[in-house]
């Protein structure tokens, strides 16, 4: 009898554990779900792997080559991780000394906000210098309960968003290389509802604001093939699920502010088969990053500008590569590009000299 009544306690207790830690596990997972539909971040999404020995001074900017032979208009996104934000190189404070210079000599075509966008510009200030900044690279940058310090260029700065989204913007840019277009959703498609952009190449950004994904890439060719797809993939984005896209370009300068002359649009006059300056011309890419914003649902679209001279890569031997790919821009599914991005101006001088 003393054997069947411990057979029976010891089976209730093994049913109340299993009971318990279902429980706890469906707590769990109901966490888990809600945190994601409130837009909250669990610990494991808002990990942000520091880089304890990084040194900005001997850290290469990265090398990007996406030559094809034929060019075809497509969103071409590729997951990544929010710890990857922001990238760092060499070139950190020449380009952050050259942002203030440009951000004090342009500050309407560089800085802007409307009222709806004050909110986010506000959060990313808040993420960037009181958790990102300092956790990702605490070689550069450190703070305590009022104050980021940036070891670099010497500033220290208050963590309190400024009142005044401008000012906000302004000390983004002083901090970081990055451009940022801040996005939000309305019925009839994102709207861009501020920006800092210190890099634009051949557009001006002041004419970006207020207006929708559509209208703010009007003059971009064959853009009605990725347009919807975008929105749809904008709207699901999730909270922690980053993703990125190069693009390239040439220019016949290595200038970073560029409001006008590096595309073609309809109604410029063109001097075809120009002679171009090849020890001043560039490939230009942007390494474009997608992120929604936890609390205001936002979406920040960021780009790090990189500037190779032509000259290196036809040093590596990918000279025919490239060339391939400008003369590329006449096919494919968008051969607009052909004249939007000017290759009908320097594509025959710099295809000469990538070949020679």
């Amino acid at each position: 009898m003393q054997l069947i009544l411990a057979v029976l306690a010891l089976s209730t207790l093994l049913v109340t554990i299993v009971i318990v830690v279902w429980n706890q596990n469906t707590k769990k997972g109901t966490t888990n779900v809600s945190a994601r539909k409130s837009g909250q971040l669990s610990s494991l999404e808002l990990s942000i792997n520091p880089l304890p020995e990084f040194r900005w001074e001997t850290t290469d900017p990265l090398q990007f080559r996406p030559f094809k032979p034929i060019y075809y208009i497509t969103m071409a996104l590729k997951s990544t991780t929010p710890s990857d934000l922001i990238r760092i190189d060499c070139n950190y404070l020449s380009r952050i000394q050259e942002r203030k210079v440009t951000m004090a000599k342009h500050e309407n075509h560089t800085l802007g906000c409307l009222p709806s966008g004050a909110e986010a510009v506000q959060e990313v200030y808040s993420y960037l210098l009181g958790e990102y900044l300092p956790a990702r690279y605490p070689t550069l940058f450190s703070r305590d309960d009022k104050v980021f310090r940036n070891r670099v260029t010497g500033a220290s700065i208050s963590l309190l968003p400024p009142n005044d989204p401008i000012a906000a913007l302004r000390r983004l840019g002083e901090t970081v290389e990055d451009d940022m277009f801040f996005l939000r959703e309305t019925p009839e498609g994102h709207q861009c509802i501020a920006f800092l952009c210190c890099c634009p190449s051949g557009f001006d950004p002041a004419t970006k604001i207020g207006k929708l994904l559509k209208e703010i890439h009007g003059p971009v060719p064959s853009y009605d093939k990725i347009g919807p797809s975008m929105e749809r993939y904008f709207s699901r984005l999730q909270v922690g699920k980053s993703a990125t896209r190069v693009n390239w370009s040439v220019t016949t300068n290595p200038e970073l502010f560029n409001v006008s002359g590096n595309h073609v649009n309809e109604g410029d006059r063109v001097e075809e088969d120009m002679q171009v300056d090849i020890d001043e011309t560039r490939v230009r890419m942007e390494l474009q990053t997608l992120t929604r914003m936890p609390k205001t649902r936002a979406i920040l679209f960021s780009f790090k500008t990189y500037l190779y001279p032509i000259q290196d890569i036809k040093a590596e031997g990918l000279g025919p590569d490239l060339a391939d790919a400008i003369e590329g821009l006449k096919t494919g599914n968008a051969p607009g590009m052909w004249v939007y991005k000017g290759g009908v101006r320097w594509g025959k001088s710099v295809c000469e000299y990538l070949r020679s």
